[in-house]
């Protein structure tokens, strides 16, 4: 809502990729529409014929890592069974304006953690610490294996709303030969940014959303119409980690973890940095399950990809780790326009999450 309550109707611009607008229009939260219960959620420790719980290694491929052991794992990692890409070369394919690129890579599984129905916010921050730690050495290996791999992209689908086909806990990793089109976006136009201020724009935003109040009038009445607070988009805040809600949210209960001083590349994460930014996610999910409840999601790392053509892209580049809740379904306007319809306000939303009451 705006600062007299009245509905939002306003396209904001994100100010990483500004070609990538989101339209907020909070009258359409108030459309009828009929009540869906909470997506239902498998919370059994161990299932019986579930190929990702213990006892049932034999059901999955080969073990390619597993913490700590492969006897004792509480994180096992395998091939995907069903890869979209391969590490069979199949060569390039041109003709006409037609244009098709070797569909070369790998496709892995995580297994996040061997309780079959445990969700993030509820495994302990330990746990996530060596999760990222999972993501990072992995990511590292693929990338010194093969010259070919530009980006490694690790992510998690939680639930069928957001492409999740097996119900125990896992998140997976793809090595591709080509880096993807949001992500190169977000490289090129934080490199513009930094050659034309001197200034990441990550770290611009993070200043902005610590530091930044304003009251802005109307230039013809003189009546107020929006005040920006102190922290007003900060969800979750650690010693090396803070969640944002970003201005522009594709999704009505998107957030966005960053470190907050400056680095371009995940794999530069320290062990210290990896048990802040498990606490910093483990609450940030926590509130998103206390105020949206059973939330189906998805979340990705962003980081430095290994190519030449982003080499100078270190110093107004900053690696982050997007949060996605999957609470509507894109409609025939979203796809045909490529405007993203929020109908909760950012601020709104932020609020709601920064006021759920967490345990220290």
């Amino acid at each position: 809502m705006s600062e007299d309550n009245t509905p939002l109707r306003e396209i904001r611009i994100n100010p990483i990729v500004p070609s990538e607008s989101v339209l907020v229009a909070t009258a359409r939260a108030m459309r009828p529409r009929k009540d869906e219960d909470p997506a239902p959620r498998d919370t059994r420790r161990h299932v019986e014929r579930c190929p990702f719980c213990p006892g049932n290694e034999a059901m999955t491929p080969p073990t390619i890592m597993a913490v700590p052991n492969e006897e004792n794992w509480r994180i096992r990692m395998v091939e995907n069974l069903y890869p979209v890409l391969g590490e069979t070369p199949g060569g390039g394919l041109a003709f006409g304006l037609q244009q098709a690129i070797d569909g070369y890579g790998r496709h892995e599984v995580i297994i996040d953690n061997a309780s079959h129905g445990i969700a993030i916010h509820e495994m302990d921050e330990a746990h996530l610490a060596l999760l990222f730690g999972v993501y990072r050495d992995r990511m590292a290996q693929l990338y010194a294996s093969d010259t070919r791999i530009r980006y490694v992209l690790a992510f998690k689908n939680f639930g069928p709303a957001a492409g999740a086909s097996i119900a125990h806990t896992h998140s997976q990793i793809i090595a591709m030969p080509v880096v993807p089109e949001n992500l190169h976006n977000e490289l090129l136009n934080s490199r513009q940014h930094y050659q034309k201020y001197n200034q990441c724009i990550f770290c611009s935003l993070i200043d902005e959303a610590l530091t930044f109040e304003a009251t802005i009038y109307d230039r013809v009445s003189g009546e107020i119409r929006r005040k920006i607070s102190v922290g007003q988009y900060v969800v979750e805040r650690g010693e090396h980690f803070i969640a944002i809600k970003p201005f522009a949210s594709r999704y009505e209960w998107e957030v966005h973890i960053l470190p907050l001083q400056h680095d371009s590349d995940f794999l530069n994460i320290t062990d210290e940095a990896r048990a802040d930014l498990a606490r910093v996610m483990r609450r940030t999910m926590a509130r998103l399950d206390a105020v949206v409840g059973g939330v189906q999601y998805n979340y990705f790392l962003h980081s430095l990809p290994r190519s030449e053509a982003y080499a100078d892209c270190q110093a107004g580049f900053h690696w982050h780790l997007e949060i996605c809740p999957r609470t509507s379904i894109p409609t025939g306007f979203e796809l045909g326009s490529g405007l993203f319809v929020n109908t909760i306000s950012p601020e709104d939303a932020a609020q709601q999450l920064r006021e759920v009451s967490l345990d220290p």
